[in-house]
């Protein structure tokens, strides 16, 4: 189905945030929560000795669902459920950092099993475990579902199938794939429409017999802290401490001049869920799925997008490519983007112009060499190609989602404020930092105004004016909108 600007951002958010949630749950997995008053942060170690941001097996295995789901395959039929499971198969062999009881002995028993008939056979090799141990319904295919909600946006009932399907690989109790069905049902409701309804709604997808026990799981979690929760390996207590942590986590006040923001519920509401303790990385994970579909790349913190990577590879703009394309059908939109090697600029001539506060912040455009303008770091206002800077490592590319349209952002101010805020980490770290959109028009000089507002106690007005003066000469515009938020910043 075709998604507007603001609903893209939301399902770009999905995977990525429940990478962040799983690196920021990593630390303190069956440890210790931080404690009160101490926020939780991506610092490696955990049980699998992580880097810093590195996600866990949670992340990984909804990769393994992803790389299948984006490529417009419909996850419900065999030959699809084949190459999941071939994945899962290869991951367990050659990536896994770590892996759930379960789901080790599931993907043990058919190690050696050709690709043909692979998903039937692993979720056969489920069903046996479960006869034999009479238990099944732990939180393994919960924490990697999310995903699976963005190639169904368009069919409730054909998602329902889906999450179940791919939850049975490996989980045969019902249950398992009851929260499979409810979570990719909030999920696809939040990306849609930007609530939390859908868990409700997803009771309708679910099996009549066993809804008003959902019901009351739900209610309970509504009304206890996810500490409530602590036993949350199994898929019940795993989401209830998740939805817990979304629906009793305040969303605050949008106020710029505050410096606060609606999409710090995102944030906020992860911290909770890793508060819950014992298996934090999983919690986190689901919730951060579900807060990615509700508050969008947009309201990911870009020190968290900077930061989180992990399996083959993967960094915060593959994992949002991976969202962008399931929700897509497979398909890049009409300028080859996500997944072209280079974005090509509006206009041809080249922005390099140093920032009046800061000659070590470069303002430029598409058209802009960053080898030639010397920097070592780069904050992008706009979609960029995966060969856009070749020659500056990943982790000095910071992406912001910001179109410059108004009305097509779900969080203009907070976007805006990480550019800016960005641009001053990474000056901090001794960068030169190439600061740029498309055209070098609108949002960079919006940001840039912003970066001196911080950097410089100016007003948003004043700072404003300043760019005007300095880019007047390349077509200096700033949006309607881009310019109150500006100002309101104070």
């Amino acid at each position: 189905m075709s998604l507007s600007a603001v609903q893209s951002d939301r399902a770009a958010g999905v995977l990525l945030t429940a990478a962040c949630g799983d690196a920021l749950g990593v630390p303190y997995e069956f440890g210790t929560p931080p404690p009160h008053g101490q926020v939780p942060r991506m610092t490696g170690g955990g049980l699998g000795d992580y880097a810093p941001g590195e996600y866990s097996d949670d992340t990984q295995m909804a990769v393994c669902i992803a790389e299948v789901a984006a490529t417009g395959a419909d996850v419900r039929e065999p030959e699809a459920l084949d190459r999941i499971a071939a994945n899962f198969v290869r991951w367990r062999a050659e990536g896994a950092t770590d892996v759930g009881i379960q789901t080790s002995r599931v993907l043990t028993a058919v190690r050696d099993h050709p690709v043909a008939g692979l998903g039937a056979a692993v979720a056969d090799a489920a069903r046996v475990l479960h006869e034999e141990t009479g238990r099944s319904a732990g939180n393994g295919s919960l924490m990697r579902t999310g995903i699976v909600a963005l190639g169904f946006l368009d069919d409730p009932e054909a998602m329902a199938e889906a999450a179940r399907v791919v939850s049975d690989l490996t989980h045969f109790d019902p249950l398992a794939g009851d929260g499979c069905v409810l979570w990719c049902a909030a999920v696809r409701r939040a990306v849609l429409d930007g609530t939390f309804d859908g868990l409700r709604e997803g009771l309708e997808l679910i099996p009549a017999v066993r809804r008003d026990q959902w019901a009351a799981w739900i209610d309970e979690a509504e009304q206890h802290e996810p500490s409530h929760f602590p036993n949350n390996g199994f898929v019940v207590t795993a989401l209830q401490a998740a939805w817990s942590a979304i629906s009793r986590t305040p969303v605050p006040a949008d106020d710029p001049g505050a410096c606060t923001f609606a999409c710090d519920h995102l944030r906020d509401s992860l911290y909770a869920a890793v508060g819950a303790g014992n298996d934090t990385d999983t919690v986190a994970a689901i919730a951060g799925a579900l807060l990615g579909a509700r508050w969008g790349t947009s309201g990911v913190p870009l020190s968290w997008q900077r930061a989180v990577h992990g399996w083959e590879h993967k960094r915060a703009a593959d994992l949002i490519a991976l969202g962008l394309l399931t929700a897509g059908g497979g398909k890049s939109d009409r300028v080859g983007w996500p997944g072209c090697d280079r974005m090509d600029a509006p206009i041809p001539r080249s922005l390099m112009t140093p920032h009046p506060d800061d000659d070590g912040v470069i303002l430029g455009n598409l058209v802009t060499d960053a080898v030639e303008a010397g920097v070592t770091a780069v904050v992008s206002l706009c979609r960029v190609g995966r060969a856009q800077f070749a020659g500056i490592p990943a982790g000095n590319q910071a992406q912001v989602w910001l179109v410059d349209q108004p009305g097509a952002n779900a969080n203009t101010a907070f976007a805006l404020d990480q550019a800016a805020r960005m641009v001053a980490t990474m000056r901090d770290e001794g960068h030169r930092v190439l600061l740029h959109c498309a055209a070098g028009q609108s949002r960079t000089p919006a940001a840039a105004a912003r970066y001196a507002m911080i950097r410089t106690g100016k007003g948003g007005k004043a700072s404003l004016e300043v760019m005007r003066e300095l880019l007047d000469d390349h077509g200096y515009y700033v949006n309607t909108e881009l310019r109150r938020v500006v100002e309101a910043f104070g």
